[in-house]
C-alpha cells in the first residue's frame, strides 16, 4: 500500500522553504539587508562570527516593527508589501513573499528585536526549536530592527556539512555586502567579521561621495577608466558605469547589473552586454560594469526564482535592443568620441554622440572630434604653453598642416587654458623603438601604438565599405546540406529575408533538410554547416542571431591586422601626425581590434611628480 497524502506540518514547509531561500549565510544576509532597505533605513550594520555560520546579526534604523506585529513578520506569507494580486504585478520592494523570517527561523536559532518610532520601546521576540515564535517582551533598542541569527543550520546536518571553510563562506557573504552597497549608495554600511571592520562605508551626499563608494568596493583603477552613461528611450532608462574595454579583466568578477535596483543574473541582459563588447573585447578577457536599468515595474517579473536573481521581461526584445544599442554608442564613442558619420554599427547606422564623464567641450568644425578631450594646462605651470607654441613653431610647416598650424597659435595667443579643438591627440615629436608615436599636447604627452591605431582604423573603415556597398555573395559550386529538427527549419525559413540580407541564401527542400547555397563573398572559406547551426542556436534562445556579422567582423579585422603599420617602419612627422588626425575621427579608437589600448596620456603633473619637481 502506497505512502497516504498527508499535510505537512509548518515547521517542516518552512524548513523545505528555507531550502530554496536560505543557501548558505550569504543567503541570509541578502534576505535582512534587504528587508532592511525595504524599511527606508539609512544606515545598515552587518556583525558575523566564524563567516556566518555561528552568528549573524543586521541592524537597521529604518522604520521598525511594532510589537504588536512581530509574530506574524515570523510567519509564513505574512507581509505588508503585497494586498492583493495587482501589486504581484508591479513590485518595486526587494521584498515581497514574506518567506524569509520564517525560512531562517527554521534553520537557525533566531531573535528577533524592533522598535517603531511611535512606540516607547522596543519588542523581542525568539524561535524555539519547534519552530513556535515566543511571546513578545519588552527590550532596550534603538528605532529600527535587529535580527540575530546563530547557530545556521544546526538542527539540519546534512545542510550544514554542504557548507564550506569560513574565509569561503566570508568571501560570498562579503560579495552580497558590496552588491547592494553599489546599488544604495545613499545607504551607509558596517560590516564587522570576528570584531574586525571589513567594510565602513558613509552614505554618499554627492556625486564624489559615489565616486568613493565605487573606488572603496571595486577600486581606484575602476573610477579612474570607467566611462559614465546615461540613456533613455521608450520608458526605459540605463545608466551607471562601464569600463573601457581596453582594460577589462581575465575574469567576470566586476559584473553588477540591477534591474529597479534588483541584483539580477539574467541571460538576456548577458547577451545584450556582451554583444555590444564583442568587436571590442578578445574573447578570453571579461568586461567590468555597474548598470542600473530603470523601467516600470509592471513591464517586468521578479518573482520568476525564489532568490529573485532572476526576472522576465514583457518586451524582452525591446530590452535587450535598448541595452545593446545605449552601451554599443557609449563604447563606440569612448574617450575621444567620433562624429556620427564616421562612427559604424552593426545594423549600418551611424552612432549617437555619448557625453564625456570628464566634461562637455565645444566641438570641432566639420568631420572632427565633437568631444575633443579635455586638454587644459594648470595655471601655475604657464611656460608649458609657451613651450608648446615654440615646438609647433619648430615643427611647422613640415609636421603640421597650415591650417591646424593657424588655429593652434591662435588658440595658444588666447591664453595657457586653450586648446586646438582639432587636435586633442596633439602633434607628433618623434618615433620611439620603431612602434610607438610621441606627441605632445598642451597639458602632456600622448604615446600611441603605431600598429594598433592603424589596424583599428583599417578596420572601421572597412566595415564602413562593407554595410555601404551592401553584401558580395558568393554561389557555392557545391552547396551544403544540414539535417535539422523540423522546428529549426521552420525558423530559418522564418528569417530567410533578413539572413538573405547579410548574404546567406538557404533553401529547404523539406521537412528537415536546409541548404545553404550562396554566403557572403569575405565568408566563402568558412565552415558553412557549422556557421548554420551556431545560426539555428542564437535563434532558438535570442530569436535573433549576430553570427554572420561577427564572423564577417573576424574576417574584416584580420584584414585590417595585415593591412596596419608593421613595427620599426619609419613615418615621417607628417605620416605621424595624419595617422593622429585620423585616430581623432574614428571610432572605438581607444582599443585595437584584440582589446588591447592604442594610446595613452601621461599628464605634465604626473611628470612633475616622477622628478620631484615643486617638492
Amino acid at each position: 500500500m502506497s505512502n497516504p497524502i498527508r499535510v505537512l506540518s509548518g515547521h517542516l514547509v518552512n524548513q523545505i522553504a528555507a531550502g530554496e531561500v536560505v543557501e548558505r549565510p550569504a543567503a541570509v544576509v541578502k534576505e535582512l539587508i534587504e528587508n532592511s532597505l525595504d524599511s527606508d533605513c539609512r544606515r545598515v550594520e552587518i556583525e558575523v562570527e566564524r563567516g556566518g555560520i555561528k552568528r549573524l546579526r543586521v541592524r537597521d534604523d529604518g522604520r521598525g516593527i511594532p510589537g504588536d506585529q512581530l509574530a506574524l513578520a515570523l510567519a509564513r506569507h505574512a507581509t505588508s508589501k503585497v494586498a492583493e494580486l495587482s501589486d504581484l504585478e508591479a513590485v518595486m520592494t526587494l521584498g515581497f513573499r514574506g518567506e524569509a523570517l520564517p525560512s531562517i527561523a527554521s534553520v537557525s536559532r533566531l531573535r528577533l528585536i524592533s522598535r517603531a518610532r511611535e512606540e516607547a520601546h522596543a519588542w523581542e521576540i525568539s524561535v524555539g526549536q519547534d519552530g513556535v515564535p515566543s511571546p513578545p517582551c519588552p527590550a532596550a533598542h534603538p528605532f529600527g530592527t535587529s535580527v540575530d541569527v546563530q547557530d545556521l543550520f544546526y538542527n539540519v546536518p546534512a545542510r550544514r556539512k554542504f557548507l564550506r571553510t569560513e574565509q569561503t563562506e566570508l568571501g560570498h557573504l562579503e560579495q552580497v555586502v558590496r552588491r547592494i552597497a553599489l546599488a544604495r549608495p545613499d545607504v551607509a554600511f558596517q560590516l564587522r567579521h570576528n570584531g574586525r571592520i571589513l567594510h565602513d562605508l558613509a552614505a554618499a551626499q554627492d556625486q564624489r561621495g559615489q565616486d568613493q563608494r565605487l573606488a572603496g568596493l571595486l577600486g581606484e583603477a575602476f573610477v579612474e577608466q570607467a566611462l559614465t552613461l546615461d540613456e533613455t528611450a521608450v520608458g526605459l532608462r540605463l545608466w551607471g558605469w562601464v569600463v573601457r574595454p581596453a582594460f577589462s579583466r581575465g575574469q567576470a568578477d566586476q559584473q553588477f547589473f540591477y534591474v529597479n535596483g534588483r541584483m539580477v543574473r539574467d541571460k538576456l541582459v548577458s547577451h545584450a552586454v556582451r554583444q555590444a563588447f564583442s568587436d571590442l573585447l578578445h574573447q578570453a578577457r571579461h568586461p567590468c560594469y555597474v548598470l542600473f536599468l530603470e523601467l516600470p515595474a509592471r513591464l517586468v517579473d521578479c518573482n520568476v526564482h525564489p532568490a529573485k536573481h532572476e526576472v522576465r521581461f514583457r518586451e524582452a526584445r525591446q530590452v535587450h535592443d535598448f541595452i545593446f544599442r545605449a552601451l554599443q554608442r557609449r563604447l563606440t564613442a569612448g574617450v575621444l568620441g567620433a562624429s556620427t558619420a564616421d562612427a559604424p554599427t552593426g545594423s549600418g547606422q551611424g552612432l549617437d554622440q555619448a557625453p564625456s564623464p570628464v566634461a562637455q567641450m565645444p566641438g570641432a568644425p566639420g568631420r572632427g572630434l565633437s568631444l575633443p578631450l579635455p586638454l587644459a594646462v594648470s595655471d601655475a605651470r604657464p611656460g608649458y604653453a609657451g613651450r608648446f607654441r615654440a615646438d609647433f613653431a619648430i615643427q611647422s610647416p613640415a609636421g603640421v598642416p597650415d591650417r591646424l598650424a593657424r588655429e593652434v597659435s591662435a588658440a595658444l595667443a588666447e591664453g595657457a587654458d586653450a586648446t586646438p579643438a582639432a587636435a586633442p591627440l596633439g602633434f607628433a615629436l618623434a618615433q620611439l623603438n620603431g612602434v610607438y608615436l610621441l606627441a605632445q599636447t598642451p597639458d602632456g604627452l600622448i604615446i600611441v601604438d603605431i600598429h594598433a591605431a592603424h589596424e583599428r582604423i583599417g578596420y572601421e573603415r572597412l566595415k564602413r565599405g562593407w554595410h555601404a556597398g551592401g553584401v558580395v555573395r558568393q554561389p557555392l559550386l557545391l552547396p551544403v546540406t544540414v539535417a535539422v529538427a523540423p522546428g529549426e527549419a521552420e525558423r530559418i525559413e522564418t528569417h530567410a529575408a533578413t539572413l538573405a540580407a547579410l548574404g546567406l541564401v538557404i533553401d529547404r527542400i523539406d521537412s528537415g533538410t536546409l541548404v545553404v547555397r550562396e554566403v557572403p563573398a569575405l565568408l566563402r572559406g568558412a565552415d558553412h554547416a557549422a556557421l548554420l547551426r551556431d545560426l539555428l542556436a542564437d535563434l532558438a534562445v535570442h530569436e535573433r542571431s549576430t553570427r554572420l556579422e561577427e564572423s564577417m567582423n573576424a574576417v574584416l579585422a584580420t584584414m585590417a591586422c595585415h593591412g596596419a603599420v608593421r613595427a620599426n617602419r619609419r613615418l615621417t612627422l607628417d605620416e605621424m601626425n595624419a595617422l593622429l588626425r585620423e585616430m581623432e575621427r574614428t571610432a572605438a579608437i581607444d582599443q585595437c581590434n584584440h582589446g588591447r589600448p592604442t594610446w595613452i596620456r601621461i599628464g605634465y603633473t604626473e611628470l612633475d611628480d616622477w622628478f620631484s619637481r615643486g617638492r
